[in-house]
C-alpha cells in the first residue's frame, strides 16, 4: 500500500478546530514542504512534552497504560449464561457495540466507563480497530519512521478482515484478531485468540465509516471532543507510550490527522445513535448502560427450565441414547464402583480407584479414534503389518473441577496429550451454567486445525447435562466436528440430561464406566441466607458417587 493522495483545505471550521492549520498536499507519497506548525501547536507541545505534566482522568489520557493493557482481551465478570437453546443452536448473538471518535477523543476511556457502568454483567471484550492496520512494505516502514506516512486513511486499515473477526465473535466464534506494533510500525506474525464475550465493545477512528461494519453493530457511538484537546492527548499518548518525538507528531498531525479526521471520521457522526462528549460524559454513558442492560434482558435465555421439559429430567422411562457406549460391566469394574460409591472409603482410596476407572475409560477410548495401516521392521528384519494414530491433533479438555481424575487417566494412556479446561458452574439464583473461564490448545484456537482435531470431553458425570451441553457448544463454536467429539464420564443418568445431549448433538459420542436410573429432585439452600425457603432446585443422580467435586480438590493436592 502506498502513502495516500491527499488534497484537504482544513480552514473549514468545526467545533474546537483551529482554523490557523494551513493546506496540506501530498503527491505520489512525496510530502510537499508546508509551513511550519503555528505557534499555538508549538507552545503547547512543549508544554506537554514535559515529564513532570499532571494530567487529570477527566481530560487526558494519563491512564493510558492502564486502558491500553484492556483492549482485545476478555474482561471477566459474573460468567456468561447459556447463548443456545434445547436444540444446540444459537438462539441469541453478542451485543456489538461500535464508538468511533478522532484520535485519542477518548473512545477507551468510553468503552471502559460503559464497562464500570454496566456493573455485573457476562463476560466483555473491548476490541481495538487499531490492531487491523495491514501490513507494510519496507518503503512504508521508512517513511512511518519519519511520521510521512498516512495511518489515518481508511484504506490503511484490513476493514474486511476486522468486520470477519467482529462477525465471527457476535456469531460467538472464537477469532484471530492481529497485533500491530507502534513502535515498529508493523503487523506482527503472531494473533491473539478471542472468544466468550456478551458484549463487545468495537472502537477504532474508521469504526463507523465501513457499510459492512456499520450492518453489525447493534449500537453506535461517536465521541465529539475538541480538536486542541484530541491533540493534547496525543501527544502525551504518543510521547509515552510509542516512542515519537514532538516535532513527528506535530508534523504526522498536521499532515494526515486532522485532514482525516475532518474528511473521514468527522462525517461519520451522521450515522451514529448517540453522540458523546470526550469528557464530563457521565450521563450520556449511564443512558448507554440503561440501554445495553435493557437489551441484554431482552435476550435471557432460561436455558435450564427448557431442557428440563425437553429432556424429561426425572424420567426413568427413557432408553439408553444410541450413542452412549458403557464399560463392560466385569466383576472388576463393580468392585471399583462398589468402593467410590461408599460413604465410608476414605480420601486416599476414593483417589486410588477413581484413577483406576479413569485409566479403563481412557483405554477404551482409544477405539474411538481412527488408526491408519502402518508397516514396521522388527528386530528379526521381519515385516509386521500394525496401525498408527490417523489424525495429527487430538486433545482433552476437562470441565473443572470434576474432569480433574479423567486427565490423569487420558496422559497415562495418551502420551503428551495436550489438555485444556473449561470452567463452568451453576448461578446461585438461578441455577443456570455460566462460562467462567476457557483455556484451550492451541490446535483449537484457529478453525482451520480444530475441524481435523479429536477432542476427549472430561467430567465426571451427566446428570442434567447443563455443563455437558455447554461444552459442546464451546467446541462447535471454535469449529470442531460433531463426530470428532468423544464425552468421558464415570457416571451418566438414565433419567437426566444424556437424552436431549444426544437429540441435541448426535454426532457426539459419550463413554462412561455406569448408568444410574434415577435423577431425583432436590433443595441447595443459598449459601448468604438464613431463611430455608431461598435457594434454587437441584437433580442429584442416585445412587451416585456422592459430590464428587469435594474429592477432586484433593486429587491436585496429593
Amino acid at each position: 500500500m502506498s502513502a495516500q493522495h491527499v488534497t484537504s483545505n482544513t480552514n473549514g471550521r468545526h467545533s474546537g478546530t483551529p482554523a490557523s492549520v494551513p493546506s496540506i498536499k501530498v503527491d505520489n507519497g512525496t510530502p510537499i514542504e508546508q509551513s511550519a506548525p503555528p505557534p499555538k501547536l508549538e507552545a503547547l507541545a512543549s508544554y506537554l512534552a514535559r515529564p513532570s505534566l499532571p494530567l487529570s482522568r477527566s481530560n487526558s489520557f494519563s491512564g493510558l497504560a492502564h486502558l491500553e493493557s484492556k483492549k482485545n482481551i476478555i474482561l471477566k465478570s459474573h460468567g456468561r449464561p447459556p447463548w443456545y437453546g434445547e436444540d444446540g443452536q444459537r438462539v441469541s448473538d453478542a451485543f456489538v457495540i461500535g464508538i468511533a471518535g478522532g484520535s485519542a477523543s477518548g473512545k477507551t476511556y468510553v468503552a471502559q466507563q460503559i464497562v464500570r457502568s454496566l456493573g455485573n454483567i457476562p463476560s466483555v471484550v473491548i476490541m481495538s480497530q487499531d490492531s487491523f492496520y495491514k501490513f507494510h512494505t519496507p518503503e512504508e516502514i521508512e517513511l512511518a519512521n519519519m511520521s510521512r506516512f498516512d495511518l489515518d486513511h481508511p484504506s490503511a486499515i484490513d476493514m474486511p478482515l476486522f468486520a470477519s473477526c467482529l462477525q465471527d465473535l457476535k456469531e460467538c466464534k472464537q477469532a484471530n484478531i492481529p497485533i500491530y506494533s507502534f513502535t515498529e510500525h508493523q503487523r506482527q506474525s503472531e494473533t491473539k485468540y478471542l472468544y466468550g464475550a456478551a458484549i463487545i465493545i468495537a472502537e477504532g477512528i474508521m469504526a463507523l465509516q465501513d457499510p459492512a461494519l456499520r450492518a453489525i453493530y447493534d449500537l453506535k457511538i461517536f465521541v465529539q471532543c475538541d480538536s486542541d484537546l484530541m491533540l493534547a492527548r496525543r501527544i502525551k499518548r504518543d510521547v509515552a507510550e510509542r516512542g515519537r518525538t514532538v516535532d513527528g507528531i506535530l508534523e504526522q498531525y498536521l499532515r494526515y490527522v486532522k485532514p482525516a479526521y475532518d474528511n473521514f471520521v468527522q462525517p461519520t457522526s451522521k450515522y451514529a445513535d448517540i453522540i458523546v462528549p470526550g469528557s464530563q460524559n457521565s450521563v450520556a454513558i449511564d443512558l448507554i448502560s440503561t440501554h445495553v442492560r435493557r437489551m441484554l434482558d431482552n435476550r435471557s435465555n432460561s436455558f435450564r427450565d427448557r431442557l428440563y421439559v425437553s429432556g424429561g429430567l426425572g424420567d426413568p422411562s427413557h432408553r439408553q441414547s444410541e450413542n452412549l457406549s458403557v464399560l463392560p460391566q466385569t466383576p472388576q469394574l463393580n468392585g471399583i464402583f462398589t468402593i467410590l460409591r461408599d460413604r465410608t472409603t476414605s480420601r486416599g482410596d476414593f483417589v486410588f480407584y477413581a484413577d483406576r476407572l479413569a485409566t479403563f475409560i481412557a483405554e477404551k477410548a482409544m477405539e474411538f479414534l481412527p488408526f491408519k495401516p502402518k508397516s514396521v521392521i522388527t528386530p528379526t528384519e521381519a515385516i509386521a503389518e500394525g496401525k498408527t494414530l490417523g489424525t495429527e491433533f487430538v486433545c482433552g479438555i476437562s470441565i473443572i473441577r470434576s474432569g480433574g481424575p479423567l486427565e490423569r487417566g487420558l496422559q497415562r494412556v495418551f502420551r503428551d496429550i495436550r489438555i485444556g479446561s473449561l470452567l463452568i458452574q451453576s448461578d446461585d439464583k438461578t441455577g443456570e451454567p455460566l462460562l467462567l473461564h476457557t483455556m484451550l490448545p492451541f490446535c483449537l484456537r484457529d478453525r482451520g486445525t480444530a475441524k481435523d482435531t479429536w477432542v476427549y470431553l472430561l467430567d465426571a458425570q451427566i446428570g442434567t447435562g447443563a455443563a455437558a451441553f455447554m461444552a459442546v457448544r464451546i467446541l462447535l463454536d471454535h469449529g470442531v466436528q460433531q463426530d470428532h467429539i468423544i464425552f468421558l464420564t464415570f457416571l451418566v443418568s438414565r433419567s437426566g440430561g444424556v437424552s436431549a445431549l444426544n437429540k441435541a448433538f448426535p454426532g457426539v459420542r459419550i463413554l462412561c464406566g455406569a448408568v444410574d436410573d434415577e435423577l431425583v429432585e432436590g433443595w441447595l439452600p443459598a449459601a448468604d441466607s438464613d431463611d430455608p425457603h431461598e435457594g434454587r432446585k437441584v437433580w442429584i443422580v442416585e445412587p451416585g458417587m456422592g459430590h464428587i467435586g469435594k474429592w477432586i480438590s484433593c486429587v491436585y493436592l496429593l
